[in-house]
């Protein structure tokens, strides 16, 4: 079996959410932490392929709802150029400049540190096959919170969406 646990990503945010990620191998499979920390989470899931874009635009929720949000990159283009993420940004965010300092952030799965405090959560990069997941509390706030993959130009492409808390 090739699991890869990733880290989780981020610490606690200003609204008591976490975020974890997971990247599953092509079988499928999630790492046994993840299994503990999507306990009475809602599982969303969200496939991206080749096209740039993701096969839902828009996600409905509850506020204060635990989502578990699932990403599978169906595409074939290498991870070096055609990764995916998913990332959530707070209400009023502009998701063009967050996508532009992403832009040089590899290191850090195009998660720019400039921006971190944009974000509500986050998963890292998926290749070919692969699927991540991140498992976090919609805010508390109704309203719209945009969506997109970080990965320089998939933006720009279309990849992009709103989670919608009512």
């Amino acid at each position: 079996m090739n699991l890869i646990p990733v880290a989780c990503l981020m610490t606690a945010l200003a609204f008591g959410q976490a975020t974890t990620s997971t990247t599953t191998s092509k079988a499928g499979k999630a790492a046994p932490k993840a299994a503990a920390a999507t306990k009475g989470a809602r599982t969303v899931e969200l496939s991206a392929a080749d096209t740039m874009k993701y096969d839902k635009s828009e996600i409905a929720a509850k506020p204060g709802e635990t989502l578990r949000v699932v990403l599978k990159n169906a595409g074939t283009m290498p991870k070096i150029v055609g990764g995916h993420n998913f990332v959530l940004l707070k209400i009023g965010s502009d998701s063009a400049e967050f996508s532009k300092a992403a832009f040089n952030a590899r290191e850090t799965d195009f998660i720019p540190a400039s921006m971190k405090t944009a974000v509500i959560a986050n998963t890292t990069l998926a290749g070919p096959g692969e699927s991540v997941e991140v498992t976090f509390k919609v805010p508390a706030k109704a309203g719209n919170y945009p969506f997109l993959c970080s990965f320089p130009g998939h933006f720009g492409l279309g990849m992009k969406g709103m989670l919608v808390a009512k």
